[in-house]
């Protein structure tokens, strides 16, 4: 169920309404959230639930057993069971046809033909997000920085909270399980504010990702046909189609939640206003990122260590986080990009010199900060570009065309110059600027932004095709 869709425009009013007038007791409640997110789940493939179910019932057994065994061999066996289990899973999923296909061409490349078929495997949604969410929980057990539950319609309703299953924020068991063990009540204050920022959500959404899309995808899909003016444009535009459409997501997740009464993490915090890559990553879909620095990046042994050890481990985080984007070499490069322009900042320690939000105290940056963020940006949609790209092979034509300067206004194949998109950039720049030091724009309900942002979805979203969320294919 997409949160652009009719569908979810009645769902949503429905549970919300039993949620707080019929359900009003706790247990109620956690139990009608867990059935309001597995129809959310099943509607797109209802044989996908029975994952979700299993990898619940795993986890919660795991716990208790980390619960109730002290033998500190037996509790890393029971860690790992639910590290293999969940990972297998996702391996299988996700990345089966990749390695078979992969191996078949290592071995045609001696000249030994392997005939191997593919599997034709679908992806379930979002098994990703709730399987790092599920592991939290199991490795959060283990190093006992959390009590294992013994309430599984608690549990169950943090495995597959609706607002945020199919795409994050990806919650920490630390932060959302105990918020299903307290009473909530409604709250009109927090209520507005959702609503408010599931509005700039869909803003983001179906105004400027959805609409940044059809020139992407257009300049992308025939780049053979167009200038390097309209290549990088296409890069900018893919670079806030992406944005838009993972930012808002996570706007309308949180904001969701709020009508609810729960508080889920930031996952976005104006990324495109940073000075230097290292900031970028502490902006950018921040609970994947501090989910792999805390389970993977420091048990690896962090910035701590040799400068080699340093540089292996800064690698390996952003190959892995590439791989988690998809089975495609394509993110895998990305993600070494991202790597090389990280390092550098690592080893001379300038990885924390922005740590505060940009221009705290003044209306607008410094020549010198203006030129920082430009430069990361343009740093960060040159990696776009692979993240893009159906291979590696046409992202670097896509490159070898931008290089080759041709300086042209093209008429797209959509009936619209390429710069045509631009304004409505340049109006979501504008907003996030004078907004930076608030949660989002909307936040205090300043009603003649909000009756503008709504007048604009209104006249310019994008409606007669329903348009999937990018990271549900992650």
């Amino acid at each position: 169920m997409l949160f652009n869709s009719l569908d979810f425009a009645i769902f949503l009013p429905i549970v919300f309404i039993l949620y707080w007038y019929v359900f009003k007791q706790l247990k109620s409640q956690n139990l009608l959230i867990v059935l309001a997110s597995y129809v959310f789940y099943g509607w797109w493939d209802w044989r996908f639930l029975t994952l979700i179910f299993f990898s619940t019932i795993l986890d919660f057994t795991i716990g208790k057993l980390l619960k109730n065994e002290q033998k500190e061999t037996r509790r890393k066996l029971y860690l790992w069971i639910s590290i293999i289990i969940n990972l297998g899973f996702l391996g299988f999923f996700k990345y089966f046809n990749f390695f078979i296909d992969n191996f078949k061409t290592a071995f045609s490349f001696f000249g030994q033909d392997i005939n191997i078929g593919l599997l034709n495997i679908l992806l379930p949604v979002g098994i990703s997000f709730y399987t790092f969410q599920t592991l939290s929980y199991s490795i959060d057990v283990y190093k006992r920085k959390l009590e294992p539950t013994d309430d599984f319609i608690a549990f169950s309703a943090f495995v597959s909270f609706f607002p945020q299953l199919v795409a994050g924020p990806i919650e920490r068991a630390t932060h959302l399980l105990p918020q299903f063990y307290k009473k909530r009540e409604f709250n009109n204050k927090l209520a507005i504010e959702g609503f408010n920022q599931i509005i700039w959500g869909l803003f983001k959404k179906i105004v400027i990702a959805d609409g940044a899309a059809q020139y992407a995808n257009e300049i992308f899909n025939n780049y053979d046909n167009y200038s390097s003016v309209s290549l990088i444009i296409g890069a900018i535009y893919f670079a806030f189609q992406i944005y838009g459409d993972f930012s808002g997501y996570s706007d309308i997740a949180i904001g969701v939640s709020k009508l609810f009464g729960f508080d889920l993490m930031k996952n976005f915090d104006l990324p495109y206003f940073s000075r230097d890559i290292a900031e970028f990553w502490r902006r950018w879909h921040i609970s994947l990122n501090t989910w792999f620095r805390d389970y993977l990046y420091i048990p690896l042994g962090g910035s701590r260590g040799s400068n080699y050890k340093v540089i292996r481990n800064v690698i390996i985080i952003f190959i892995v986080s590439g791989f988690w984007h998809g089975a495609n070499w394509t993110f895998i490069v990305w993600g070494g990009l991202n790597a090389l322009y990280f390092i550098p900042l690592l080893l001379l320690k300038n990885n924390r010199n922005n740590m505060d939000i940009v221009a705290k105290d003044t209306l607008l940056p410094s020549l010198k900060e203006l030129f920082q963020i430009i430069m990361t940006f343009s740093l960060v949609c040159f990696s776009w570009i692979f993240f893009r790209a159906e291979n590696v092979e046409k992202a670097i034509e896509y490159i070898k065309k931008i290089i080759q300067l041709k300086f042209k206004i093209d008429y797209l194949g959509l009936e619209r110059y390429s710069f045509e998109f631009l304004p409505a950039i340049f109006l979501l720049i504008l907003i996030e600027w004078f907004s930076r030091k608030k949660e989002f724009p909307l936040k205090d309900n300043n009603i003649i932004l909000t009756s503008f942002v709504i007048i604009c979805i209104v006249l310019f979203g994008s409606f007669s095709n329903l348009n999937s969320f990018i990271y549900f294919q992650f």
